[in-house]
């Protein structure tokens, strides 16, 4: 009799469908009442099943937030990788408009989900970093991509410091910088890994200034063309 190696049995598919209620059920208290407020025991009255019951899939609710960031992150990840695929490769500064804009699209659709990620931390909670960190990179490390090899090509100019030329890395945190460069296998000098997170930084704050509303909610109508200008000043910046 033949087996099928590696199908899951009907049990695991049973097990699986349950996870993802769980999460689904997860992800809409997190926009109904925030991450703060994330209960296993609503989630297990959601269910239609004794509090008790959710710990069969779910050991705590720190466990859950961090299964919603890794899904969180991988999620935005995929979105803007689709996105920045089909852009010509030596098209660098496209590239990294198509990633800010995705990542913006990918906000504005799940503001909640992007307050998990990139808001203020949940009270309580410490997210693993040997298990988030990974996950949470990876759009960072996509921008970081557009501009090394914008400069391996040489069409890379940046008009700010460091890396324009305009001051030193101070030591300690050329050590630091190096390193981070390092843990991702990537071979760049401190001063590209500071314009990276430079760009990173920029690109979040603007979204995240929109998300959240910082700017009040009825400030500027023209978000769309308020965006764009960001992008690419913070583009002209970088010297893509």
């Amino acid at each position: 009799m033949w087996k099928n190696v590696g199908m899951p049995t009907p049990r695991e598919r049973a097990r699986e469908r349950t996870l993802a209620e769980i999460r689904s059920l997860a992800w809409l208290q997190v926009e109904e009442v925030g991450p703060a407020a994330l209960s296993l025991r609503g989630i297990a009255r959601d269910l239609g099943v004794v509090s008790s019951a959710i710990y069969r899939y779910v050991s705590s609710r720190d466990d859950l937030l961090t299964e919603l960031l890794v899904a969180g992150f991988s999620d935005l990840a995929e979105a803007v990788e689709r996105a920045e695929s089909v852009v010509p490769r030596e098209a660098y500064r496209e590239r990294w408009l198509t990633i800010c804009r995705t990542m913006r699209a990918w906000a504005l659709g799940r503001p909640a989900a992007w307050g998990l990620l990139y808001g203020g931390p949940v009270p309580g909670y410490n997210a693993p970093q040997q298990t988030t960190a990974v996950p949470g990179a990876r759009v960072l490390l996509q921008q970081g991509a557009v501009l090394i090899e914008a400069q391996a090509a040489g069409r890379l100019r940046p008009r700010i410091g460091p890396a324009g030329d305009l001051g030193e890395v101070p030591a300690v945190l050329r050590a630091e910088l190096e390193a981070a460069a390092a843990a991702f296998q990537l071979e760049v000098g401190a001063e590209l890994v500071a314009l990276g997170i430079l760009g990173w930084t920029i690109s979040v704050a603007v979204i995240s200034s929109e998300v959240f509303e910082q700017l009040g909610p009825d400030a500027i109508a023209a978000r769309d063309q308020l965006a764009e200008l960001q992008f690419a000043s913070a583009a002209d910046a970088l010297g893509l």
